[in-house]
């Protein structure tokens, strides 16, 4: 009998054991340990410098470690990056520069490939990211043309040319209107029918019945549920992050972190 297939489906898409980093001797991540499954919707919340991008660019190798593990589908990030689609918070995409919608989502095909021109895979893969997030009749339209919802779903598309399995996504409804982040969230809803996710963001008020897990980050990493909580000591923890709800570890007296009594 063959267990390659079954043991593979238990590996977890994620895993982080005990890791440590630090910019120039300054401590950012301490004893973070964090398990992310199969299909997963995991939020990263927590307050502005309190490692969060830091957290996605270990996770896409982009950082080492300075002591601890990260694995990615059992191995190093660096050895499955091409599994991997990633929008960062700020997109290095001007706006005025003269690219059509499909020029931005086939940038998502450069990854580990060789010098030359796209070839009919690339655009086939690229017309199929555009149809999964909806905007596959606007692929010729200039993208300085478009709303700022439309932009966003055509960055996300370029995350998923590269057909990944794994997707990171770093404030995706930054200065969306509410209406527009609604409907981004539910397009992410149904992307990970397929595709395991894991994104970055400030507010938890529409995602509460999409996310499995929030992961509050603040040098550490604490573990919740998704249900909602309104009142003064999320403001006071994790600053303009609302709606989430602590667990049992989180008493009036403060929030117990992991493997830490400091608040």
């Amino acid at each position: 009998m063959n267990d390659a297939a079954p043991q593979a489906s238990r590996t977890p898409v994620v895993e982080i054991v005990n890791l440590h980093f630090s910019y120039n001797g300054h401590p950012v991540l301490e004893g973070v340990n964090l398990t992310i499954g199969q299909r997963d919707f995991v939020m990263v919340v927590g307050p502005n410098g309190g490692g969060k991008t830091t957290l996605l660019r270990l996770i896409l190798g982009l950082l080492r470690p300075t002591s601890g593990q990260v694995r990615v589908f059992g191995r190093a990030p660096q050895e499955v990056c091409q599994r991997i689609g990633y929008m960062p918070q700020h997109a290095r995409t001007d706006p005025g520069f003269p690219v059509t919608v499909m020029d931005v989502v086939l940038m998502g095909r450069l990854r580990g490939r060789r010098i030359g021109p796209f070839v009919r895979a690339d655009r086939l893969a690229a017309r199929e990211a555009l149809r999964q997030v909806e905007i596959e009749d606007l692929h010729d339209r200039p993208f300085a043309e478009l709303s700022g919802g439309q932009r966003q779903r055509t960055l996300i598309a370029r995350a998923l040319a590269a057909q990944p399995e794994l997707l990171l996504l770093d404030e995706p409804t930054a200065s969306l209107d509410l209406a527009i982040e609604h409907e981004l969230y539910g397009l992410l809803k149904r992307l990970n029918e397929r595709l395991t996710i894991l994104m970055v963001s400030h507010d938890l008020g529409f995602v509460s019945q999409v996310v499995k897990t929030v992961v509050c980050v603040k040098g550490q990493c604490a573990i919740h549920p998704t249900s909602e909580l309104t009142g003064d000591l999320v403001s006071e923890i994790y600053g303009d992050v609302r709606m989430v709800r602590h667990d049992q570890r989180c008493a009036e007296e403060g929030h117990q972190w992991p493997n830490s009594s400091k608040p």
